[in-house]
């Protein structure tokens, strides 16, 4: 895909606000099902990471005030951050790999049923993801973890006119090469494989389609039964449902990518391709009972070269409907395969490519700009999934700022939810504000991605209209740097 930069600034539209009596009217504030589960809104809060658990995944008091903040504006729909179904360290991310997450997820949801007066539905997404590693050294790459094999004795002897390289010390030839990688580029390219120049240049990273490596053969045995022990212990923990995280640069996308070469039966075609979130499907339906709420983030386009495109996911979507997924929340890119070279000991990060910003849009965009630019994806694979005779709800996000455009979606029927991340971080209050007829008094996001900066570089999220205002005011909790406010402003209604 084209990596052309955007040269064009786009204003957020302007947009009127309803009265309480027209919000109340309205499709966006009017109920809905999610399987059996009645829902009191079609407003959405997608899964966001916050960097507010502990190193070891578990919730902490940041991590409450955060989906508390949330809750008090009473979103129909509150989904929990990616959370990891591995018990496997992963820094402050939460986790649900092992039953001593329960308390904890526990005492999350009973702090979102109080601050949202019970009013908002809570799932929690589950997420697994396979090693990615930061950017190295090049003296710890070439005299570590570089593999001196026959392939590069070989390819370094053809490079460099000298057979003797084929017979010679290993130290040598990691010697040799990590002073060729400060003058001689091009032997370094030329001995490399293009998986070894990656692992240099950008930090090593594994596929699903690394079937040599046997742990990664063994992922449609593995990844079964831990979701649908995640399901489980969501269940028990007392979310309303589980979010099974299909989309952007982690494990079960890449199954269902036209990247997926596998060729073991889950790879290549649709077909081998769906097998397995299919059965990790059918695993957490199992597991968490029938009458359990489970959706599914999944792309509607990859984005990058190769990879799956609209078609793929209308059909997916038909699949996942045929097989009893409760919802489908529809995302866009976010891949690693064209993320921007990190810097030496930073991780590569899917989300700072072409792909990455039509996951994340801003303001700084084409002539279409940023604003629903991704709901046409949730709209055809909306009219696949009914066209084939499935009324399962779709989410669509990407772009929502406002009532108009959000009630406009639903009465195109391009949507069954509408769902907005970044306005909701700018104003959490905000659907409670339009509901009691105070639209006038959203504080609106310009969607610069300030948070998504944060994001970036694993800093706790914050927004840019909000963390620096009464910092030093009375019990208000700041971020690691002591800068910034690490939620926003309570919020009365006026009398």
């Amino acid at each position: 895909m084209s990596t052309t930069r955007f040269t064009l600034r786009h204003r957020p539209p302007a947009t009127r606000w309803p009265t309480a009596e027209e919000a109340a009217r309205s499709r966006w504030f009017s109920p809905a099902r999610i399987g059996r589960l009645d829902v009191a809104e079609r407003t959405w809060v997608p899964a966001m990471v916050p960097w507010r658990a502990t190193e070891d995944g578990v919730v902490t008091s940041e991590v409450l005030e955060w989906y508390a903040r949330f809750a008090e504006g009473q979103p129909g729909v509150l989904v929990v951050e990616a959370t990891g179904i591995r018990d496997v360290a992963s820094g402050p991310l939460l986790r649900i790999g092992d039953d001593r997450f329960i308390p904890g997820l526990r005492t999350l949801v009973e702090t979102v049923r109080a601050r949202s007066q019970g009013r908002t539905r809570l799932f929690i997404q589950c997420i697994d993801f396979l090693t990615v590693r930061r950017r190295p050294e090049p003296e710890k790459f070439f005299l570590r973890f570089l593999a001196v094999d026959a392939g590069v004795r070989q390819r370094l002897a053809a490079a460099a006119g000298e057979p003797a390289w084929l017979e010679a010390p290993e130290a040598a030839i990691r010697a040799h090469l990590l002073e060729a990688s400060t003058r001689e580029r091009a032997l370094i390219d030329a001995v490399l494989s293009p998986r070894e120049r990656e692992a240099l240049d950008f930090g090593y990273r594994e596929r699903v389609w690394d079937t040599h490596l046997p742990w990664i053969e063994a992922l449609p045995r593995t990844l079964p039964p831990l979701f649908a022990e995640a399901a489980r212990r969501a269940r028990e923990a007392g979310f309303d449902g589980v979010e099974l995280h299909y989309a952007h640069a982690y494990t079960m996308a890449s199954f269902l990518s036209r990247l997926n070469t596998r060729d073991d039966g889950y790879g290549g075609a649709r077909e081998q391709r769906v097998r397995l979130p299919l059965e990790v499907l059918a695993a957490v339906r199992a597991r968490a009972g029938a009458d359990y709420a489970v959706g599914i983030r999944y792309l509607g386009d990859d984005v990058v070269d190769g990879g799956s495109r609209l078609d793929d996911a209308a059909w997916f979507g038909v699949r996942f409907a045929e097989a009893g997924a409760d919802y489908l929340s529809v995302s866009k890119g976010g891949r690693f395969e064209d993320a921007r070279q990190p810097k030496v000991g930073e991780a590569v990060y899917p989300y700072t490519g072409r792909s990455g910003y039509e996951c994340m849009p801003t303001v700084i965009s084409d002539e279409r700009g940023p604003f629903g630019r991704n709901v046409p994806l949730a709209a055809a694979i909306r009219s696949a999934v009914r066209a084939a005779g499935h009324a399962t709800p779709v989410v669509t996000s990407g772009g929502i700022f406002g009532f108009e455009q959000a009630e406009a979606i639903l009465a195109r029927g391009e949507a069954d939810f509408v769902a907005a991340a970044r306005q909701t971080l700018a104003d959490p209050d905000w659907f409670r504000k339009i509901r009691l007829g105070h639209g006038d008094l959203v504080r609106r996001c310009e969607f610069t991605n300030y948070c998504e900066g944060l994001d970036q570089h694993h800093k706790q999220v914050t927004c840019k209209l909000w963390d620096r205002v009464d910092v030093d005011a009375p019990g208000v909790r700041r971020a690691a740097d002591g800068k910034r406010r690490l939620s926003a402003p309570a919020w009365t209604p006026p009398r």
